[in-house]
């Protein structure tokens, strides 16, 4: 498959008063023409902030990308003009915010940013934009599409906000779709209407980023998938190699928190343990004082990601031995 983005290499720091928060740390991924990628991981993982500086859009000062590259064709993404980004944004690679209040203006209409969104890229006459905007408001399920397209942000409920949004992402019809939590405070009609226009947009050789906490959602809409935890990548592998056999111990946990594979009976079970702090993790893995797996290795080597049969990847040091391939995972056994 042609690759679409490639990252290489990221790290991306944030400085903070109590010292240098890493916030991503070497992570490299992939994503080809027309693929549908999900990135998932708990909370604070850095899923959201490697997107962010894939396109640049991580506050600077206190962020800053230490190192690493973005790929997108031939060009680096971190290092083109800034001209040449903006024409990516949007165009290119359209991003899905996980927090409208802070994506959209709050001094402009509804209207006037679709339009500007349409006429920046080089699309129809002011008229004809403002037709094409409240087409897809109305898409987004927004009965009242014509009026919302006077209103300003803060007149619209968070739910409101959220669709302007992806409206003004779909509408481009960008090569990648980022989308980071798209459906947030959306009830369930609406989310399923949004990922369908989402999968015909795919339908079009449109490539997509799905972030989400959401294993379902991973399961429905993604081919492949990447875990995130703590600041690094730790599996990575198609949909059905990760739901079906995990082979690190942080993806077999997280899947077991899914009540279909915990057997919906009493409560889900929990990853005991607290995730490390981002201003000083420790040397071996960072999963390790969670995991019941670990042994003393784990606690003074870090492990790489390691290339695994069947082209998926796992940074565990039970991949390397082998034995993560011989010992059968619980979410194997409760499927």
């Amino acid at each position: 498959m042609d690759e679409l983005l490639t990252i290489e290499n990221l790290t991306v720091a944030f400085d903070t008063d109590e010292g240098v928060l890493t916030a991503v740390d070497d992570v490299s991924l992939s994503i080809g023409k027309g693929e549908s990628v999900g990135l998932v991981g708990e909370s604070g993982c850095g899923k959201s902030v490697t997107a962010l500086s894939t396109l640049r859009l991580i506050p600077s000062p206190p962020g800053r990308i230490v190192s690493g590259r973005a790929r997108y064709g031939a060009e680096d993404l971190l290092s083109v003009p800034i001209e040449r980004l903006r024409a990516v944004r949007g165009a290119g690679i359209g991003m899905i915010f996980q927090e409208p209040m802070t994506a959209l203006s709050p001094l402009h209409r509804v209207g006037k940013q679709l339009v500007e969104a349409l006429r920046l890229h080089g699309r129809p006459s002011e008229a004809e934009a403002w037709a094409t905007g409240a087409d897809w408001l109305a898409k987004m399920g927004i009965a009242d599409a014509a009026e919302v397209m006077y209103a300003y942000p803060f007149q619209l409920s968070g739910g409101m906000r959220q669709r302007v949004m992806i409206a003004m992402t779909l509408m481009l019809g960008p090569d990648l779709i980022i989308a980071d939590e798209p459906t947030t405070a959306l009830d369930v009609t609406i989310q399923a209407q949004i990922f369908e226009l989402i999968a015909q947009m795919r339908a079009r050789e449109t490539a997509l980023l799905l972030i989400t906490h959401d294993m379902g959602v991973i399961w429905e809409m993604c081919e492949r998938v990447i875990v995130m935890y703590a600041s690094r990548i730790v599996e990575q592998g198609t949909r059905e190699q990760i739901f079906e056999d995990p082979k690190h111990p942080y993806t077999e946990a997280l899947l077991l928190s899914m009540p279909a594979l915990a057997g919906g009976k009493g409560r889900l079970p929990a990853i005991k343990g607290q995730v490390p702090s981002p201003l000083e993790y420790p040397a071996g893995c960072r999963f390790a004082d969670r995991c019941k797996h670990a042994f003393e290795r784990c606690r003074t080597e870090q492990p790489p990601l390691y290339a695994l049969a069947g082209g998926r990847r796992s940074a565990c040091f039970l991949a390397e031995a082998g034995a993560a391939g011989s010992r059968k995972s619980e979410v194997g056994n409760r499927k």
